[in-house]
């Protein structure tokens, strides 16, 4: 299935892509795409049936916003260097273990929604990303396999970093990803029974037009369910949690000098197969 939801920032409601690309609603049948769905295996059912009978309202999709997936995200739990080709092009030695950090919820918007370039920035990238959304309680998992059953879909999502205060600013990581609108999400959440093999997904993403990153995860340097395994040995993921689970080759940050980072007034477009598109203007903060 694809899930989504649609209406103004705060007050989207649920709705359906159905397999002819009817947006359907579901507020009828569920309050909301969150976490506590996820975990319900039998609302889930209803869900399918409903989509499956053709009995879903139609909504009309002209005008209408297309918010976040996920309603109530308890947290967004990010892999980085988690590619071999990125690794090469930023210099960096690829990790012997998961580089793990984590972005606020708040910084989650619509994937079509603005993006604002932080006051003061002089570095803002792009980074095209493989989004999980956890379904199932994940805790000191054995195994990549039981990580891969704690996921209930996929996403796609643009980790926005500012580069100077990601990595010239002292201290961790943080102060450059947690800036507002720095992680759009979606259009849909996927269920993860569309996704036979998330190893075999082909991200790109482009700046006004120009292709920047065309990779696929078959890079990853830890696979889908090995860094949900690796992450429930550390923090416990819960039912509505997110892992970005890192970035291609193709960033600015890994270009020659001038290096293009991102400025107000570029439009940056991203997609990744069977997960949808995303396009966003870039304005001052």
């Amino acid at each position: 299935m694809k899930l989504l939801r649609v209406g103004t920032a705060g007050a989207e409601r649920p709705a359906l892509l159905d397999a002819d690309g009817t947006l359907r609603d579901l507020s009828g049948l569920v309050p909301d795409i969150d976490g506590s769905l996820l975990a319900d295996d039998a609302a889930l059912g209803r869900v399918r049936a409903a989509a499956d009978g053709g009995d879903l309202p139609v909504l009309d999709a002209t005008g209408l916003r297309i918010g976040p997936p996920l309603g109530r995200i308890g947290k967004v739990v990010c892999i980085g260097l988690n590619y071999y080709d990125h690794a090469r092009e930023t210099g960096a030695e690829p990790p012997a273990e998961p580089v793990v950090f984590l972005k606020a919820a708040d910084t989650v918007v619509g994937p079509y929604d603005t993006v604002l370039v932080p006051r003061g920035s002089a570095k803002t990238d792009w980074e095209v990303e493989l989004a999980v959304v956890i379904g199932r309680t994940a805790r000191y998992l054995e195994s990549a396999a039981d990580g891969l059953a704690c996921v209930a879909g996929y996403a796609v999502a643009h980790d926005v970093s500012e580069r100077e205060f990601q990595i010239e600013r002292g201290g961790t990581w943080d102060k450059g990803k947690n800036c507002e609108t720095f992680n759009p999400l979606g259009p849909w959440l996927v269920t993860a029974d569309e996704v036979p093999d998330p190893q075999d997904l082909r991200l790109r993403l482009w700046v006004n037009g120009e292709p920047k990153q065309d990779g696929t995860t078959a890079e990853q340097i830890f696979p889908v369910g090995e860094a949900v395994r690796y992450v429930s040995r550390f923090m416990t993921l819960y039912p509505g949690d997110v892992v970005n689970t890192g970035t291609p080759a193709g960033v600015a940050m890994g270009r020659p000098e001038p290096k293009p980072y991102l400025r107000a007034g570029d439009v940056v477009e991203l997609e990744i197969d069977g997960l949808g598109r995303q396009r966003q203007e870039l304005k001052d903060a």
